[in-house]
């Protein structure tokens, strides 16, 4: 091929892999803006206080903070699902609050191939009120998987839960398309949601084939959401 028929789709491919990754950046600030962990706070304290002996107590949690999720994969694991990586410490999104929320973006094109990845924790804190923080990550679980049914976009969505990952996973596969001013290009998307005690870790996994590219198949992408599921999980100390 000549030279300069391959330069082309590669001076629009990283355009539009960044392109991308910005718009992806807002999902996982979702993911951990939900549901609150704060258990009341001064005025929660106070109001223990009055009532003395009287007032139940919250039930113990196992997790009580998280590890940095850019640190919850091994940089072998991150070159191997986003080839090509230009930042293998990936890109923290978020406050880096480690105590209660956190999220990690990778991304990499190999020639025509993007995939794009991301790690999202979210711990809970038992409330005398509300639950207990397995609990209310049970809950969050569902939301999360709620969300990507309720959206329109999302083609062919497929759910089904998953076993041998956390106390309990939910697996949803579906196909978009996303736009690039007059460009729109194909994308296919797994995210698998992972509850294990008072933690939901959710691994959003998609890729797309650019130019030439193929885009990936579902099976590729359920086996390297897991293995990054199972991986960010055993992070959790």
């Amino acid at each position: 091929m000549p030279r300069n028929a391959q330069r082309t789709p590669q001076r629009r491919s990283p355009r539009l892999a960044r392109t991308l990754a910005c718009a992806a950046v807002a999902l996982p600030a979702l993911l951990v803006a939900g549901c609150s962990s704060d258990s009341g706070g001064e005025n929660g304290g106070s109001a223990s206080s009055e009532q003395g002996d009287s007032a139940p107590s919250a039930a113990p949690v196992k997790f009580k903070e998280l590890p940095d999720a850019c640190k919850t994969l091994s940089k072998d694991t991150v070159k191997e699902l986003t080839p090509k990586t230009e930042n293998a410490s990936g890109k923290r999104i978020g406050s880096g609050n480690t105590q209660d929320s956190g999220s990690c973006l990778w991304s990499g094109l190999d020639k025509f191939d993007y995939r794009q990845l991301t790690v999202s924790l979210k711990r809970f804190e038992s409330d005398s009120s509300r639950g207990s923080g397995d609990k209310l990550a049970g809950a969050f679980l569902k939301q999360q998987a709620d969300a990507l049914q309720a959206e329109k976009s999302n083609k062919g969505l497929k759910s089904s839960p998953v076993s041998g990952i956390g106390d309990k996973a939910t697996a949803l596969s579906y196909e978009v398309e996303k736009k690039d001013g007059d460009k729109s290009e194909n994308f296919r998307e797994h995210r698998l949601v992972v509850q294990t005690a008072n933690v939901v870790v959710t691994v959003d996994y998609a890729g797309a084939g650019f130019e030439s590219g193929k885009t990936p198949g579902a099976d590729e992408l359920k086996k390297n959401a897991d293995k990054a599921a199972k991986e960010a999980v055993a992070s959790l100390k």
